[in-house]
Parts: C-alpha cells; sequence; structure tokens
C-alpha cells in the first residue's frame, strides 16, 4: 500500500506555511466551484525577454518560449501519448498559491520528472514571475483559459475572449501563447471551442486518460493511490497546483513510477 511518508508531510508543511487552507485553494475543473478572486497586476506593463540581461547567454534556449505545434497522427483532442513507450505526462492545472507551485516544480526536479502546467490567465497576472520559473525549469507551460470559467457553456465571443486574453499573457510573459490549450471547468472542448483554439494557434486540445481527482481534496494517500491505479503507458495525468494533498502526494507518485520503469516527461517530450 503506497503511504505519504513523514518527509512528505513535512514538505506539504513548509510549502504550505502562512497558507489559511479552503476557499482560497484553486478549484478544480471538475468541482463546479468558482476560482478564486484575484487581484491582476498590470498587464500592460512589458516584462524583460528571457536571459535578456545574462552575459554570453543566447536570447532564446530550449526551454523558453516554445510555441504550439502540431503532431501528425494525433486527433484535435489529445487523451494520452503513445502506449508503446514507457513514459507517463503529469500535467498540472496552473492556480492557486505559488508557494504549493514552487514545491512541486521543485519536488519533480529533483527526480529528474519534468511537467506540463496549463495556466489560468488571471494566476498569471498576479504571479507573473511563475511562468519563467515554470520555463526555466525545463517543463511545458499552456493555456487554462483566462479566468478558470466554465469555456464550453460560453458563447462563442466570450469563448473566444477567454482563450485569446489568456494567450495574450503568455505571450507578454514569455514570447509565446504557450505549447498547448487546456479547456476549463471539462476534460474536452466542445467542438466550438476547439475549433476557437485552433484559430489561437493550438492544433491540438490538451485532454488526460487519468484524472487524479486531487481537487477533491481526499487526502494525499488517495491521491496517490488514484494515479497509480491508473496509469499506463503513455498517460496524461489531470492534477493541479493549489493543493497540499498534491503536494504531499508527488514524490510517493514519482518514486513508484520510477520503480514500474515510466518516466514522468513533458506532454512535449511524450508526443514527439
Amino acid at each position: 500500500m503506497v503511504r505519504v511518508t513523514t518527509t512528505n508531510r513535512r514538505e506539504v508543511l513548509r510549502a504550505g506555511a502562512g497558507l489559511v487552507t479552503g476557499g482560497a485553494l484553486a478549484a478544480g475543473c471538475g468541482s463546479g466551484r468558482a476560482a478564486p478572486a484575484t487581484t491582476p497586476a498590470d498587464a500592460s506593463t512589458p516584462l524583460s525577454p528571457p536571459h535578456a540581461s545574462v552575459p554570453g547567454r543566447p536570447a532564446a534556449t530550449a526551454r523558453t518560449a516554445p510555441a504550439p505545434r502540431a503532431y501528425p497522427g494525433q486527433p484535435a483532442q489529445i487523451t494520452h501519448g503513445p502506449r508503446t513507450r514507457r513514459q507517463v505526462a503529469l500535467t498540472f492545472h496552473g492556480q492557486g498559491d505559488p508557494a504549493l507551485a514552487h514545491s512541486l516544480l521543485s519536488t519533480a526536479e529533483k527526480r529528474g520528472a519534468r511537467l506540463t502546467v496549463l495556466a489560468v490567465g488571471t494566476w498569471l497576472d498576479e504571479h507573473p514571475d511563475v511562468a519563467r520559473r515554470i520555463l526555466d525549469g525545463g517543463h511545458d507551460l499552456g493555456n487554462h483559459t483566462q479566468r478558470h470559467v466554465s469555456v464550453n457553456a460560453m458563447s462563442q465571443a466570450s469563448a473566444r475572449k477567454e482563450i485569446t486574453d489568456c494567450a495574450d499573457r503568455l505571450r507578454r510573459l514569455t514570447g509565446s501563447i504557450g505549447t498547448w490549450f487546456r479547456p476549463s471547468r471539462a476534460p474536452t472542448a466542445s467542438p466550438l471551442v476547439a475549433g476557437l483554439a485552433r484559430a489561437a494557434g493550438y492544433p491540438h486540445v490538451l485532454s488526460y486518460d487519468v484524472d487524479s481527482l486531487d481537487y477533491t481534496r481526499p487526502g494525499a494517500a488517495a491521491v496517490t493511490r488514484k494515479v497509480l491505479a491508473d496509469v499506463t503507458n503513455g498517460s496524461v495525468v489531470s492534477l493541479h497546483f493549489g493543493y497540499p494533498d498534491t503536494v504531499a502526494a508527488l514524490p510517493d507518485v514519482l518514486h513508484e513510477l520510477d520503480r514500474r520503469g515510466l518516466r514522468a516527461v513533458t506532454t512535449t517530450e511524450l508526443l514527439s
């Protein structure tokens, strides 16, 4: 039986120090609760280009602002990668307390894992430094709509604005609209939303075949069991920033994936 270790509990306590749990945490896409209110930073203030002031370093690297690309042979809505590869993609809905996000990113990097983060635009407005942190750690960064609302239920104009507003934030912060789009409040995009995402520059919608249900706050051990019960070659796993349970579960998830010979990679690497 997979259990949460004392070390992991200490990690999550450190990560969540000063955090008041409850309504302040990010809502999951399947929870039906409104996303937490944020106070956006000035979206008109440009940030310095990545690494521009570092002597001797190229203006762009493999980790900075990759653009979306098409994957021939893959469907318009991707739920998993090749089942022949001993790889999986751990994908995170990007919202919530940034201390927990930093803890998850650091934990993954220490274990040689790379993540895919689908960021909410208002979260990027409030914490613009997180976008660079994700990319500089070698992780994928994508679009999870501007306000994390039920995008499939919106009018065409409103849904388009949700997608393009978040894309604009990503472009302003990183020079790219991000590598992936995932709809908010739904595992898959409606035909309308999928078409709007393509028009915005995303050839594919990124869905998933494993739902951790971490946003229901079931406890770290339950998150770990759910992921490990369902994951297999090529899986795309849905997880969330903003939940201490997820921070506590990640070390055990990565340990067991490694024991099974499954490597956690970015979605880009999974499909390349």
